[in-house]
């Protein structure tokens, strides 16, 4: 059966490549070697956040290169990294306020609620919603709102009050593990066992057993003990 083949721009220049790739299999198709912009590869990065139009709609569509398929005369370019402001700040002079967040990037209070960064978004998050949070002082909900967000700036790209909702999100994100998430006890207690020695012996007899017996160790583990 002859492979269907269709025709795709990127950067300006036309391309034959099969159809049903995504987009960053077709650029490695036409002879691009992706030493930037190319990270997971399975949608969880952000690194392959691309631009691009389709005949026939006047609007300009955004997602990540490693996850959306190739349309037939589809006009794309690449942007592995935007340029959003990034605050410089220490975590631990900072409390989990509104005035923490506003001092910090006070362009939180230029949003307009417009919902363009929500379209913009590839993994679905309501990014306006979490904005609407953080105006509100809201920190654990921005932070919950916000924890699938993979840094990928598309948001940013489009937002018509150049705003940078990845970093307003993952401070609030730090300031909520730092301040207000509920402690793990189980981890502190782990952490004393480990600093008293409990495992020290354990410990030397695996790094005195060759790499064989280990595998077999960890084939064998008890991944979730009773």
């Amino acid at each position: 059966m002859t492979e269907e083949l269709v025709s795709i721009f990127i950067m300006g220049k036309r391309h034959v490549v099969p159809s049903g790739l995504t987009i960053m299999s077709a650029m490695e198709h036409a002879g691009y070697r992706l030493i930037r912009g190319a990270g997971c590869r399975g949608g969880f990065c952000g690194a392959c956040a691309t631009v691009y139009r389709v005949p026939g709609n006047y609007r300009l569509q955004v997602g990540l290169a490693c996850q959306t398929v190739i349309e037939p005369e589809m006009h794309l370019a690449q942007i592995p990294f935007y340029p959003g402001h990034r605050a410089d700040y220490s975590i631990d002079d900072l409390q989990p306020t509104f005035e923490a967040v506003v001092t910090t990037y006070p362009e939180l209070l230029r949003c307009l609620s417009c919902g363009t960064c929500t379209k913009a978004c590839p993994q679905d998050i309501d990014v306006k919603q979490y904005m609407a949070e953080a105006m509100r002082g809201d920190i654990a909900a921005v932070a919950d709102r916000s924890f699938d967000c993979i840094m990928c700036g598309l948001c940013v790209s489009r937002c018509p009050a150049e705003e940078v909702q990845p970093n307003i999100a993952i401070l609030c994100r730090r300031l909520y593990g730092k301040y207000l998430a509920p402690g793990a006890e189980h981890l502190a207690k782990r952490v004393l066992e480990i600093e008293e020695g409990k495992f020290d012996d354990d410990l030397a007899t695996m790094k005195s057993l060759g790499e064989e017996e280990l595998r077999r160790m960890y084939n064998e583990r008890d991944i979730e003990p009773e």
